[in-house]
């Protein structure tokens, strides 16, 4: 049955880095200077992301070598990614956020550990420390002249290192930035791009007029100034004091609930996602502090990808955010009382719910109201994105993870360590009391 990090491994708390060289790469050749505007979907993820990937020791490629083919490969990928070179910019004639193509270039920083790779123990388990491995921001420029990317190449003592890389999440959605990772790596092998990204996000440019055919429980009106859309967070960090624990569950155990989820409704596709997000919506809902309330109302937030679902489908190779929010509403009596597989169905009604003319209300709603999405919580799922099996001169990833914070209203999902298994780890973040509570519905659900 699904298992519990009752206490986090031993974490090396000061991974000891030093920062040799901070420097802006420019693309390798000429760009065109334009302004690429950016979609609805993207406008409301102005934010940074940073993700870690850990590589170990390659008898051909020391770091060095690696710091020299991952600078080259970055000059080359900022002509066809040219919006990554650029800035963030108000186009003050349209009240809209815009790229611009500038060619100023992204952040590329060399630094070094003073402990080996397999001295920083547990990969899996979020360390604070891995902040380390990132650079949030170049302190040597002004706020408005922060590159979209910054990668950082961190060497361990044991010839192993780390890639770590911050990017504006406006710039990419996980599928496009899995897919940037494998032109990355493609250059580095001084191959060619494994595929020419799509970097026309008018693709998902609002309707004119904007038409909202669709209610949107899902999305939230807000009032902000034009151009202040990135002060207003789709979720507050809450100031409360939050237990932290993971929650595996292994490919066992997601078997377990997809029979338990078996339905003779041709509608509901009983797949890992659904099973597992429908597992922890009982057990978040059921255990928050007004969980006693059966009425209480609770809504699972989580992104589904629209690019097939369009009409016509968006190119694979498209490089912005497309993904929108789905989401399933239930009473906690219904969380627990009703079968599993309605639940599951709930869920998967969801996704199914986005269809091409849902997805164009959604982004016309944004036209208009400039929200967020809006519910008891979201799940970020990283399990199936991949990022480990891409393939770099110097091997695939060790590991492959977000750097995260601790927040209640976001349930993180992401694989183990070991690629060819299927199973997931969770990572939750809530009070005291309500951790208690969830651990024991953890546990009683999958029994």
């Amino acid at each position: 049955m699904g298992t519990i990090y009752q206490d986090p491994p031993p974490l090396i708390q000061d991974l000891k880095v030093t920062v040799h060289s901070s420097s802006l790469v420019l693309p390798s050749s000429e760009t065109e200077r334009k302004s690429m505007f950016l979609s609805n979907i993207d406008k409301v993820l102005n934010f940074n992301v940073q993700t870690v990937h850990f590589f170990q020791a390659h008898p051909d490629f020391p770091p060095p070598t690696v710091v020299e083919k991952l600078e080259t490969a970055l000059q080359k990928i900022l002509v066809p990614y040219d919006f990554l070179a650029g800035r963030l910019k108000m186009n003050p004639k349209l009240d809209r956020l815009e790229v611009d193509c500038n060619a100023a270039g992204a952040g590329f920083v060399v630094a070094s550990s003073e402990f080996t790779l397999d001295e920083i123990g547990d990969l899996v388990y979020p360390n604070p420390a891995f902040q380390q491995l990132v650079v949030m921001s170049m302190d040597n420029l002004a706020p408005d002249d922060q590159p979209l990317c910054i990668l950082q190449v961190t060497s361990f003592k044991c010839g192993g290192f780390v890639m770590g890389v911050t990017n504006n999440h406006a710039t990419f959605d996980g599928l496009s930035f899995k897919m940037f990772l494998e032109n990355l790596a493609s250059l580095a092998a001084d191959k060619p791009l494994v595929i020419t990204p799509c970097n026309d996000r008018q693709l998902l440019a609002a309707r004119s007029p904007p038409r909202v055919t669709f209610s949107h429980p899902e999305l939230l009106k807000l009032k902000i100034p034009i151009g202040e859309e990135s002060i207003a967070p789709a979720f507050d960090a809450t100031p409360e004091e939050l237990d932290f624990k993971i929650f595996r569950l292994m490919p066992g155990d997601i078997s377990n609930l997809k029979a338990k989820a078996k339905t003779n409704d041709a509608k509901t596709r009983v797949t890992g996602f659904n099973v597992v997000a429908t597992h922890i919506w009982r057990c978040k809902a059921l255990s928050c502090d007004t969980g006693n309330d059966l009425d209480r109302l609770s809504t699972i937030l989580y992104a589904v990808n629209i690019r097939p679902r369009l009409v016509p489908p968006l190119p694979p190779s498209y490089t912005g955010n497309g993904v929108l929010t789905a989401y399933a509403t239930a009473s906690c009596r219904d969380l627990q009382e009703k079968p599993f597989s309605r639940l599951v169905g709930m869920v998967a009604e969801g996704a199914n719910r986005m269809t091409d003319e849902y997805a164009r209300s959604a982004i016309d709603w944004g036209e208009l109201y400039k929200g967020f999405p809006h519910g008891e919580f979201l799940i970020s799922s990283w399990w199936r994105l991949g990022f480990a099996e891409v393939e770099y001169p110097w091997g695939k990833a060790k590991y492959s993870c977000p750097v995260v914070y601790h927040r209640k209203d976001i349930i993180l999902f992401f694989p183990d360590i070991d690629a060819d298994n299927n199973g997931v780890n969770i990572l939750v973040a809530l009070p005291s009391k309500e951790m208690e509570k969830f651990q024991t519905l953890f546990r009683k659900f999958l029994a």
